[in-house]
């Protein structure tokens, strides 16, 4: 006998042919019909189905303690949970990121699957809800209004860490760059033109810094999420949830997940609110806008390599052209640039979407979040690439930057404290009229002593205060 291909479930809208082997059902199957949209899955974010699975898992030993559901039950759909906080079950997932419904198809997904899984686990068939029921065992208590939220919350968090290590990592590499070239002299530069003498290092080492400040941001606007609205159900007034839910749920993710999750103070205000995801969306654009503006300093210092700055290498990559033999372009700060300009788009929809919220529901979550995790997730490859591909493998120029300190006329700014900024005005002008050094025109107009101009224009000294 042929093995059965579908098997038929009901909802409010009728009966649905679902594939017999999954373990999602027949809302699941509507979400898959509908939402063809953005070719991205739940499944395609590990984190995101790892979270809702972390929720259920909360939500259900909730509902055991205040004695709402048996222990029977509980067993199966905990195992079931965990098994997909394992890695277990998560083609079973494959509802479209964008969808309507304010995410009620997610939910309704992660109820299917787990209930399926529960009655396998029980000795039952795939379908026979009547022992464990996708709506009144797995969303007892609950409602996609503080489902969804929790695991947008939770995945944020868990993305996060990836998205910390690969920044830290990018720092490593910006600082080794710093250590090593801190006795590389080079022109730092002030609206493109000659400003006065830095070094590599201290270049490289504020991109370091730079950075490092984001992490500290990044994980303030964290802290924002660890405050959940499980147990408000539909709207926040808790309707349908035993008392006590919301605290005790708070407590029991935390315990599953180690993250320090706790109840809102109002359900209400907090169902509707987006305000921790356009917090935490800014941090990322500020991110973005840092690491951007790092890739164009990267660039423009490797521009040439005859015509241009030429003070680093980046390591080649592709040929740069199919018509100019012997180009190579900067592909890898380019392509991180990209990233950044999507990021900072992604954050635009972020805030759009959190405006277009009406009373006592923001259905434009699923946006938000799919925003959001694209964001990370091409941050955190970026970044990766970035080091990878570029930072650790760039060279500097040793030779062209000093040779560009000792004839630039930005070096005069080092000579006001002894002849005055109107004389060294004048001596910057005639050096950019005449071609000649500001050393030789100084030194031939007699406003200072070769003794004197050799010691205030060494370039080392030009690197930190010091002592007329």
């Amino acid at each position: 006998m042929a093995k059965e291909k579908f098997r038929v479930e009901s909802d409010l809208l009728g009966e649905l042919q679902v594939p017999a082997e999954a373990y999602y059902g027949v809302q699941t199957q509507r979400g898959i019909n509908n939402y063809r949209i953005s070719n991205t899955r739940m499944c395609d974010y590990p984190d995101y189905v790892i979270a809702i699975a972390y929720v259920k898992w909360a939500a259900i030993q909730t509902n055991n303690v205040l004695g709402v559901i048996d222990d029977k039950i509980t067993k199966a759909v905990s195992q079931a949970c965990e098994e997909i906080v394992n890695g277990k079950l998560h083609d079973n997932f494959p509802v479209d990121m964008m969808q309507g419904g304010a995410g009620t198809s997610v939910n309704m997904n992660a109820n299917e699957v787990i209930a399926n899984r529960a009655l396998e686990i029980m000795g039952y068939k795939k379908g026979e809800y009547q022992h464990c029921w996708p709506n009144d065992h797995l969303n007892c208590g609950q409602s996609t209004n503080d489902v969804y939220p929790t695991t947008i919350h939770l995945t944020i968090i868990r993305m996060n860490k990836a998205l910390i290590e690969s920044l830290k990592e990018l720092i490593a590499a910006f600082r080794q760059k710093g250590r090593a070239w801190r006795n590389v002299i080079k022109m730092g530069r002030t609206q493109l033109q000659d400003g006065v003498p830095m070094s590599a290092g201290q270049e490289f080492t504020a991109f370091a810094n730079q950075l490092q400040d984001e992490i500290k941001n990044l994980n303030q606007n964290v802290k924002q999420l660890y405050e959940i609205n499980m147990g408000g159900t539909a709207i926040g007034t808790g309707l349908n949830a035993a008392p006590g839910f919301p605290e005790v749920c708070a407590k029991k993710l935390a315990e599953l997940t180690g993250e320090p999750f706790v109840a809102a103070k109002d359900l209400v205000a907090a169902t509707p609110d987006t305000a921790p995801y356009v917090s935490y969306s800014s941090a990322l654009k500020r991110l973005a806008v840092k690491l951007s503006k790092i890739c164009n300093d990267l660039r423009l210092m490797a521009s040439g390599p005859r015509c241009g700055l030429n003070e680093i290498n980046l390591p080649a990559k592709a040929p740069g052209s199919s018509i100019m033999p012997g180009k190579v372009n900067p592909v890898i700060p380019e392509v991180t640039n990209q990233v950044c300009f999507k990021v900072i788009g992604n954050d635009m929809t972020v805030a759009m979407a959190a405006e277009a919220g009406q009373l006592q529901l923001n259905v434009m979550e699923p946006v938000i979040l799919e925003s959001i995790l694209e964001s990370m997730t091409w941050l955190t490859r970026a970044m990766h690439t970035l080091r990878v591909e570029c930072v650790e493998g760039i060279t500097v120029n040793r030779e062209r930057t000093i040779k560009m300190v000792r004839n630039s006329i930005g070096i005069v700014t080092a000579l006001n404290p002894y002849i005055g900024y109107k004389a060294s005005t004048k001596v910057a002008k005639e050096a950019l009229k005449s071609g000649r050094s500001v050393y030789d025109i100084a030194l031939e107009q007699g406003l200072m002593t070769k003794e004197q101009l050799e010691e205030a224009l060494d370039p080392k000294k030009m690197l930190n205060p010091h002592e007329f």
